[in-house]
């Protein structure tokens, strides 16, 4: 007589059971950013900057065949420095002139989210609900000449900006295993926190390719879209950022 031993199903192609991804985001920047000075504030205008690198690591861990758990982190450090002119109207009286900005950014982002997979077979739907953390940064400058039917201005301010956060993170995905060793996903999340010193929302969707010539090796080449944008409260001055982030990115991924 022999006991049954319960069998546990074999997870979706689509899916490995460990993965660990190491690779870099090659995004060009939109990058716009305030500084509120003696004359009010002062908003850049959206300026479209040169390619950047951007380091990013991402690991999964598939519990139970049909659960996990998925990490993400990068980092985003660069320095701008570029003029502005031309004329406006501030309370009804117009003004004139011209300014540079310099301003050095740096920001840290992590996720950390618990995933449902649903579905069987060669595709799967994952739901994702976890935890962000980002920290911020930013240092500017404003230097310049305005004018005003009735006086000029020749002065300069500064302002830096140090703070972090932890939000709640939604993740949504879906992959497909076209063969074992060829595969494709579409992932979207999402981050949004109201209140506290440093509030906004940062969203990010990717599109990508996973390709094994090897079991455990393979490339992942993806196409992604990020937009990070963040405001700071609770003080005299603000430090508000926006950028937006698109372009390809390449990973070697170690599965097992």
């Amino acid at each position: 007589m022999t006991a049954a031993v319960p069998a546990f199903a074999d997870p979706s192609p689509a899916l490995d059971r460990v993965s660990v991804s190491v690779g870099a985001f090659r995004a060009e920047p939109t990058f716009n950013a305030g500084v509120d000075t003696p004359y009010g504030s002062v908003d850049t205008p959206d300026r479209r900057h040169s390619d950047v690198t951007i380091p990013r690591v991402r690991a999964d861990i598939l519990l139970f065949d049909s659960q996990g758990i998925s990490f993400d982190y990068y980092r985003y450090d660069r320095s701008y420095d570029f003029g502005v002119s031309g004329g406006s109207t501030i309370n009804g009286e117009p003004v004139t002139g011209s300014a540079t900005f310099s301003s050095d950014v740096k920001i840290d982002f992590a996720r950390l989210a618990y995933k449902w997979w649903i579905g069987s077979g060669n595709s799967v739907f994952g739901i994702g609900l976890g935890g962000a953390y980002y920290r911020a940064d930013i240092s500017g400058s404003v230097r310049g000449t305005v004018s005003t039917p009735s006086e000029t201005f020749t002065d300069g301010v500064s302002d830096r900006y140090t703070d972090d956060a932890v939000a709640p993170l939604i993740e949504l995905a879906w992959r497909h295993a076209f063969t074992p060793d060829l595969r494709m996903y579409v992932e979207a999340s999402g981050v949004k926190k109201n209140g506290g010193t440093l509030e906004g929302h940062i969203y990010n969707g990717n599109i990508g390719l996973e390709w094994f010539p090897w079991h455990n090796i393979g490339l992942v080449a993806d196409y992604g879209v990020s937009r990070v944008k963040l405001e700071r409260n609770g003080s005299d001055s603000t430090a508000d950022l926006d950028i937006r982030f698109k372009g390809p990115s390449l990973f070697l991924k170690a599965r097992f």
